[in-house]
Order: structure tokens, then C-alpha cells, then sequence
């Protein structure tokens, strides 16, 4: 059966392609904004991304100088804020909530999620299984726009009378739930939440996509074991995103009727005022535990992509197989499926039993066992590897170094008794940013410049790329690294202003090392928007294989052929990673070059 759908879809790819090449040229509105071509909403998606991020980016910095500096005045706070928000250069304590919300948010969703999955899913997946397309170019059309709206909504919800959303990126009720509750909890809520139902409808039509073009479209010889780990990441990015997307989506629907149509799903016993409201019989726990329910997936489908790439660029770089092949997959498999029976561990403080606290605990520390395996293996493939230090190879190392040092401290709030301690401080923001936000985001980087040529069929240049990453690398753990020490200290997180507790005023030296920190490593992210948009016009044009790579997507044209390859597709015959085999004159053999009599597929065993 499944031969019969290959066979059959490839038909109709093919049909499609001739039809594309028969025809007259593209409109600029068909070629450049209603694509359907994967590589062309591959970088919709890229660009979308890189502008919300300098957005949120430049929210963080505003709230870090208050934190350094309580009440200082700034005159460029005036200047963007505004007399209401920001008056005498003064950040008001309502938009200091709502700066930290729609940062966090916009990172979590828009940057590490839909920028991340959506760039790189988009781009690989047809590239490196063989197929000419994703299984639907119109769906993955409606991905993309569905995206963009919700961004368009996120963004546009800073500039309303009431402000931004302010209830944390969690969104926790009763501040969410009650629209009379703080300035946050009106329109700018409202906006939020419609934003992020949106986002879920983006997010299923592009998992739902990618899973069926991986299984349906995949060429001939290519067996899932000969797959890249990168398209198996996204494989199961995509699972992960099915099952729990929904999820979310149905939080968020609960939380609209609450707010809009009196219902106590979240709400029960609130005094507002000194009078108690109508609502009975809610609980904002059940609200918890459907967040985190999604929320914990939510990680590893922002982590996994990244690790998938990293995959793919040590091994390329370290010019060597990757280490345990068949582990990393099981291993992925493992956090995929670990990742559905952990969330109570977000939710030590909220009164549960005991007993239950220690089932999750237990599954916590058991999602260390697969994540060390992915570290390992990674040391294992560079260890006495050829090793090619591109910008690329380093924001890898650069992953794993962050993926452990995160994880490290992850091992710390797995463990309910220690959790009740640091709970609600900035040790869980340190762990929380440097596991999975410079993680994912080094994968970003990474897959960027190592894909770069074949998004943009240009080469980025090298050498800003190295001053790129290290002062990326060397702020980002000046910058989270030392919050641990604050965490430690008690400080609480997302506090306006700590001037209150005196206990705490031998500490603001350190919050002024992080902002400073903060603000350079902002300032370096304009080399790489420099390098990116420069490069992408004016940049050196890409050789046919730049890094000597044995994937599919570098043996099709440096061209963008709708369709990826002009003749036939190719046919798969090993798999990816036959790195410096001794009886071959190069120092990489391609998939599609054929077996000989004594060679087995690396895959295979």
C-alpha cells in the first residue's frame, strides 16, 4: 500500500513540475508572498522570525535596565514607551509586566517554535528525503500566513490603550481570567489569546504536513533508517506538536469563555474589592495542569529541531559518522514520549500529593538518561574527528555545551524538595533560558549558516560569523549564568523592583553585570543581521556542496527549480554519514552513490 501511495503522489509531483516549467513566469505576489513552494516559505518563515526576535530582544533590554538600575531615568524609555508608559524615562511597573509577558511569549512561540520548525521543517524535508515538495504546498501556504497573522496580532496588542497582555507567558488565571484584574487583563489579553489560538491552527496544519510528507514522499531507497537525524527531529517535532497543540488551543478556549462569557471553568471564590464575584466550582490549577500538559512538549519542540541540526553539522564538520546512529533515534524517541508524563514537575507548589510529586520527579530524572545519550554521543563524534570550526561547527559546540550546563541545573528542579526552595526565583529563569533558549536558539544559528547557501544560494561571511558567536556565546553566560546566584539568594522573578527587601541590596551589582552583559550581547546580534541581510544579496555565491556533505538537498541545482531536481529524483543507496571511509578517495560518499560488493549501509546496523 504504501508503494502504491509513492508511486502515485511522485505522479503527481512530477505532473506538477512539468506544469511549472511549461508555464509562464511567476508573479511577484505568487513567487514571493502566496508561495507554495517549500524553499520560498522556508525563508517567510526565517524572516518573520528574525524580525520578532529583535522585537522581543529589545523588550528584554528595556526591562533589564530597570531591573539594574530601579528607577533611573532613561530618555530613550520616553522616547519608545511614551508619556504613559514610560514618562520622565521611567518604565511604568504595568508595562514592566507586560514587556516581560510578550518577550517570553514571543520567544517560546513565535521565535523558537514557528521559526525554528518552520524555517528549517519547510526547508530539509523535501530537500533531504527526495521528494519535490511538501504532500500539500497549499496547507503549508496557509501555515505560514495563519503564522503571520498571529504575529501581526501579538505585536499590534503593545500598542493599545490598556497595554499588552501582563500575566506572564504562562497566562495563569485569575489575572487572566479577570478581565477588571490589572490593565493586562483587557484587550491587550484578549489580543493574546486570539493570537495564540491562531498560532495552534499554524502549528497543525505545518506538523500535520511535515508527518505526512515524511512518511508518503520519502524516494526511492530511502528507508527510515537512512534518514538524517535532522528529518527524524523534525518527524517527531511534528508528533509532539499533534498531540499537544490541541491541548493548549483547548486552555485557551476555556479561558475566552471565562473571560468573555462568565463561565468558572479557572474561577471559583474570588473577592475583588472586598466583594466576592458569581464564579463557583472552578479551579486555576486545572488551568495549570492543561498548560504544562502542552507546556513540556512544548520544550522539546523547540529543543528537538535544534539537536537535529546540530546532528547534521557535527557530523559534517567532524568530517566522521555520527556516533550511535540508531541510539540518537531511540533516544529522541525516548524524550518524545518522556516528555508526555513530566509536566507536574512545573506544578511542585500548587498543593498536589506528596506521592504524586514523586511519580514526577521520577519521570524528570528519567528524561536526563536519553538527553545525556544525545550529549555523549555528540562528545564521541567530535572526539579525534578532522574538525572544520565554521560558524556553524561552533554555535554546535555551543549547543552542547549550553545543553549540558542547563541540564545540569535541570537535575536540581526535577527534585521536588529542592524545586520548593528556588521556585518562583531567578534560578528557574537561568536554567529555563540556558537549556532551552540558547539551545534552540545556537541550533537556529547553526542551521543558518549551514543552510544558508541553500536558502539563499549565497555564502555568509566566515569571519563575522566567528565574532558572532563569540560574543553570543560569551554574553549569554554572562547574562543567565549569574542568576543562578541571584536564584540562590531568593530573588524572586518578574519583581518590578527588589528595593523593597534589603536583604537583597548587596545584589544589584550582579543585575547590573547581566544587563550590561545583556545590552553587548544585543549590540552583536547586529553583526549577524548585518552578515544575514548583506549576504543575502551581495554575499559570495555557494558552490554546489560548500561543506562536502553527503545529504540530498546539496546534489540539486544552486538554483531555485520549483521541484528541486530537473530530471528524475534521485535514488538512495546508504546512508548519510559514510565520512572519511578509508577505501574511498574523498572524505564523504553521497547517498546516492551506490554500494560496492564489500560496503554495508551504516544505517542498517
Amino acid at each position: 500500500m504504501a508503494t502504491v501511495t509513492n508511486t502515485t503522489l511522485e505522479k503527481e509531483h512530477l505532473v506538477h513540475h512539468d506544469h511549472v516549467h511549461d508555464d509562464h513566469e511567476e508573479s511577484f505576489v505568487s513567487k514571493y508572498i502566496f508561495s507554495m513552494d517549500h524553499k520560498m516559505i522556508s525563508r517567510q518563515f526565517l524572516i518573520t522570525a528574525v524580525i520578532m526576535a529583535v522585537v522581543a530582544m529589545a523588550m528584554s533590554i528595556i526591562f533589564r535596565m530597570q531591573l539594574a538600575w530601579p528607577g533611573e531615568k532613561f530618555a530613550f524609555i520616553n522616547a519608545m514607551l511614551g508619556d504613559k508608559w514610560g514618562k520622565d524615562g521611567i518604565l511604568d511597573p504595568n508595562m514592566y509586566l507586560a514587556l516581560v509577558t510578550i518577550h517570553g511569549t514571543i520567544m517560546v512561540f513565535f521565535v523558537l517554535t514557528g521559526g525554528l520548525s518552520g524555517t528549517f521543517s519547510n526547508l530539509l524535508i523535501p530537500y533531504q528525503i527526495g521528494a519535490r515538495d511538501m504532500a500539500s504546498g497549499f496547507l503549508n501556504m496557509l501555515s505560514y500566513w495563519f503564522f503571520f497573522v498571529s504575529s501581526v496580532i501579538m505585536i499590534s496588542s503593545c500598542f493599545i490603550d490598556d497595554g499588552p497582555a501582563s500575566a506572564g507567558w504562562t497566562i495563569y488565571p485569575p489575572l487572566s481570567a479577570l478581565p477588571e484584574a490589572i490593565p493586562g487583563s483587557k484587550l491587550g489579553m484578549t489580543m493574546w489569546l486570539a493570537s495564540m489560538a491562531i498560532f495552534v491552527v499554524s502549528s497543525l496544519l505545518g506538523s500535520l504536513n511535515y508527518i505526512i510528507t515524511i512518511i508518503n514522499l520519502r524516494t526511492k531507497g530511502m528507508k527510515m533508517t537512512r534518514l538524517p537525524l535532522s528529518i527524524w527531529a523534525f518527524f517527531i517535532t511534528a508528533i509532539l506538536g499533534v498531540l499537544s497543540f490541541p491541548v493548549l488551543f483547548s486552555a485557551v478556549l476555556l479561558l475566552i469563555f471565562d473571560r468573555s462569557f462568565h463561565t468558572s471553568f479557572y474561577l471559583s471564590d474570588i473577592y475583588i474589592g472586598g466583594r466576592p464575584l458569581d464564579n463557583v466550582g472552578g479551579s486555576p490549577v486545572l488551568f495549570e495542569h492543561l498548560f504544562w500538559f502542552f507546556g513540556h512538549p512544548e520544550v522539546y519542540i523547540v529543543l528537538l529541531p535544534a539537536l537535529g541540526i546540530t546532528s547534521e553539522v557535527i557530523s559534517t564538520n567532524s568530517r566522521k559518522p555520527i556516533f550511535g546512529y540508531r541510539a540518537m533515534i531511540g533516544s529522541m524517541l525516548a524524550i518524545g514520549f518522556l516528555s508526555f508524563i513530566v509536566w507536574g514537575h512545573h506544578m511542585f507548589m500548587t498543593g498536589m500529593n506528596p506521592f504524586l510529586g514523586s511519580v514526577f520527579v521520577f519521570t524528570t530524572l528519567l528524561i536526563a538518561i536519553p538527553s545525556a545519550v544525545k550529549a555523549f554521543n555528540y562528545i564521541t563524534t567530535m572526539w579525534k574527528g578532522n574538525l572544520q570550526l565554521t560558524p556553524a561547527m561552533l554555535f554546535s559546540i555551543g549547543l552542547v555545551s549550553s545543553f549540558i550546563t542547563g541540564g545540569v541545573t535541570g537535575i536540581i528542579l526535577a527534585d521536588s524538595t529542592l524545586d520548593i526552595n528556588v521556585h518562583d526565583t531567578y534560578f528557574v529563569v537561568a536554567h529555563f533560558h540556558i537549556v532551552m533558549g540558547l539551545s534552540a536558539i545556537f541550533g537556529m544559528f547553526a542551521g543558518v549558516y549551514h543552510w544558508f547557501p541553500k536558502l539563499f544560494l549565497r555564502m555568509m561571511n566566515k569571519k563575522l560569523g566567528y565574532l558572532h558567536f563569540w560574543i553570543t556565546i560569551t554574553m549569554a553566560y554572562g547574562v543567565f549564568f549569574p542568576m543562578h546566584f541571584l536564584g540562590l539568594a531568593g530573588v524572586p522573578r518578574r519583581y518590578y523592583t527588589n528595593s523593597n527587601f534589603p536583604m537583597f541590596d548587596n545584589l544589584v551589582d550582579i543585575n547590573e553585570i547581566v544587563t550590561i552583559c545583556a545590552i553587548i550581547g544585543a549590540l552583536g546580534q547586529g553583526i549577524f543581521l548585518f552578515n544575514f541581510f548583506y549576504s543575502m544579496f551581495r554575499g559570495e555565491k555557494a558552490p554546489q556542496n560548500p561543506w562536502k556533505s553527503n545529504t540530498l538537498e546539496w546534489t540539486t541545482p544552486m538554483a531555485h527549480l520549483h521541484g528541486n531536481w530537473p530530471g528524475a529524483l534521485p535514488t538512495v543507496h546508504r546512508w548519510p554519514y559514510d565520512y572519511s571511509k578509508p577505501d574511498k578517495e574523498n572524505d564523504f560518499v553521497p547517498q546516492t552513490v551506490p554500494l560496492s560488493q564489500d560496503e554495508h549501509d551504516g544505517g542498517a546496523h
